[in-house]
């Protein structure tokens, strides 16, 4: 059976190592080499956005690098339930159409949640989208363990 991109392969356990790719970009563009990158200590990550609050930055500009950290840790703290998702729809046997298509479906809908988290905020007509989003991927994940368990029945 092919899936999504006519993909016959199973790539769900290769989408991990990219979700977790896809945590850090946020973290690419404000601290390590965007704008941001005077104010990252890298010996002390943690310190950055109290760094941030009062560095002499653009409204805007602040605004963008704060969510972007807010992006990691929402994506870091939505990483564990996806990788059991993952790893309960392959230990279910669920087919490799279904696995790859929500798989990807999570990872298209982090990369738009967090589009949003950190540029679109500014309109605030695209704000409620966030939440949608969000709630698109961990469908995805929700999806996974349902149809693994419904597999196992």
């Amino acid at each position: 059976m092919s899936s999504y991109l006519g993909l016959e392969k199973n790539i769900s356990y290769f989408t991990i190592p990219a979700a977790v790719i896809l945590a850090l970009l946020p973290r690419v563009y404000s601290g390590l080499t965007g704008p941001g990158k005077k104010f990252f200590d890298p010996n002390n990550p943690r310190t950055f956005t109290s760094k941030l609050d009062t560095a002499e930055l653009d409204k805007k500009l602040r605004g963008r690098l704060q969510r972007a950290e807010s992006a990691v840790a929402n994506a870091f703290e939505n990483l564990g339930v996806y990788t059991a998702a993952v790893t309960a729809g392959n230990a279910a046997g669920l087919p490799v159409g279904t696995l790859n298509n929500l798989t990807l479906g999570y990872l298209t809908a982090r990369v738009i949640y967090t589009w949003i988290y950190i540029w679109g905020q500014e309109n605030r007509r695209i704000t409620p989208f966030r939440t949608i989003v969000w709630g698109i991927a961990m469908s995805c994940c929700m999806a996974l363990f349902s149809l693994a368990g419904i597999q196992s029945l």
